[in-house]
């Protein structure tokens, strides 16, 4: 298939969880023989911090506003087998109305943040999306599965809405030999709803545990964040990284945004990469997190600092690692970048059949 893809990021992982999931997917696809033109808006924030500007997997252009890409990118967008447009992509709305009205394969949404998507039009906040696209889309990819799916078909009008969930790079992602640096980390950029229960789950175990080794890595949080003594800081840390950071810890930290918990069925693309690190995770619950890991056997649920002290002092370094190795067999079963490579074009193939 020759596929158009227009997405937030592929260059940058700044902030954002975007980049990684479209390098996977794209990189599969193109593995697989489709040919894929990833189209980007160019933007101050990403230019200053691309990590990868020029992926090798795909034709990748970037485009200096909506009416620089409508005139350079019409026909590969009119010619496309199917065309995908992402979340957050800028001018979204207006970009989703002329791929709706200038595509003549498939089109479909990417929402890798679907339970925001859904709150933000509640609020009649249309930032990148509008109600009135969403039947218009042939195909609704969604972060999130569950009843949402349902919403998106019953309520909002979607003709075929399926589970898309992130997923991770088995050639990125594996266990490794590193020296134990710190008891628990988490990896994420900072929010004011996921910002408590980080707090609740892992900060206050770390004041209730001065010999602890703790560490928080991701970029935008305030300078008003009072860190516990043995919690160590780290700004950003790029995705070539992220490896040795979670190889580096005894157990990882999931925390997930308050829109995603009330939606449930909302994996982060954290969660999928620290478990191909064999590296043990302690989550927040919601609804849906033990159809993905079955719970005391592949993850541990906390909701208390008392829980997540519990498991970093109890749990026997024996169990600890054959817990691991259980959740990274579960996702190199069925949450790599080839599943999702593999479900897009089965997607594309049940619409060709209607």
């Amino acid at each position: 298939m020759n596929i158009v893809i227009l997405g937030l990021s592929i260059t940058s992982s700044w902030g954002n969880g975007h980049a990684t999931t479209f390098r996977g997917l794209v990189r599969e696809l193109t593995r697989s023989g489709h040919d894929v033109l990833f189209l980007e808006r160019d933007v101050p924030w990403y230019a200053s911090n691309r990590d990868l500007p020029n992926p090798d997997y795909c034709q990748m252009e970037l485009y200096a506003s909506f009416d620089d890409l409508k005139a350079r990118f019409t026909e590969p967008v009119r010619e496309a087998d199917m065309v995908i447009v992402g979340s957050y992509v800028p001018e979204g709305v207006p970009v989703g109305e002329w791929v709706v009205q200038t595509a003549q394969g498939i089109k479909a949404f990417y929402d890798i943040d679907t339970p925001v998507t859904l709150a933000k039009l509640e609020r009649g906040d249309f930032e990148y999306l509008h109600p009135s696209l969403i039947p218009k889309y042939d195909l609704y990819l969604s972060f999130t599965g569950g009843p949402t799916l349902d919403l998106l078909e019953q309520k909002y009008g979607s003709p075929m809405a399926r589970a898309f969930y992130c997923s991770f790079d088995p050639a990125l992602y594996f266990p490794e030999p590193q020296e134990t640096k710190w008891d628990i980390g988490y990896l994420g950029t900072y929010s004011d709803d996921r910002q408590p229960p980080l707090e609740k789950l892992m900060l206050d175990a770390a004041r209730q545990w001065p010999e602890g080794r703790f560490v928080v890595a991701g970029p935008q949080y305030p300078a008003s964040v009072q860190w516990p003594a043995n919690t160590e800081y780290i700004s950003h840390l790029p995705p070539a990284e992220h490896r040795a950071f979670y190889n580096a810890q005894r157990f990882t930290q999931n925390i997930t945004r308050a829109d995603m918990i009330r939606a449930g069925y909302s994996p982060s693309v954290r969660l999928f990469e620290a478990a191909a690190c064999g590296t043990p995770i302690i989550s927040d619950y919601w609804d849906g997190l033990d159809s993905l890991f079955a719970f005391d056997t592949e993850i541990l649920v906390a909701y208390s600092a008392a829980d997540t002290l519990r498991y970093l002092r109890e749990m026997s370094e024996t169990e600890r690692q054959a817990m691991g190795k259980r959740a990274r067999q579960k996702v190199l079963a069925q949450h790599t970048a080839a599943h999702r490579a593999q479900e897009l074009i089965q997607y594309a193939r049940e619409l060709m059949t209607v």
